[in-house]
């Protein structure tokens, strides 16, 4: 199965990339594709709507603070998608 998680980045893993990951993989692990960008301290998130969409149209379950991070950016209302 494949989820949408975090992934660390940056030279002190401060920032993280959202990607979609198989589940039994680890978190720093290779990733299928990566979809999108966050840094907590600026508060700044950049999204990839249509590969988003799509994962989780084919039944992809995110994880809860990758769920939050896409409810803040309004990701469901854009897409058409419950959360």
């Amino acid at each position: 199965m494949v989820k949408p998680r975090l992934k660390r980045h940056g030279k002190k893993q401060r920032t993280y990339r959202i990607v979609a990951i198989d589940t039994q993989s680890r978190r720093e692990g290779k990733c299928i594709e990566e979809v999108g960008f966050y840094n907590p301290r600026k508060e700044q998130t950049q999204l990839d709507l249509s590969t988003i969409a799509a994962l989780l149209r084919q039944g992809a379950q995110s994880t809860a603070t990758v769920r939050d991070i896409l409810k803040r950016a309004k990701v469901p209302e854009q897409i058409g998608l419950n959360l």
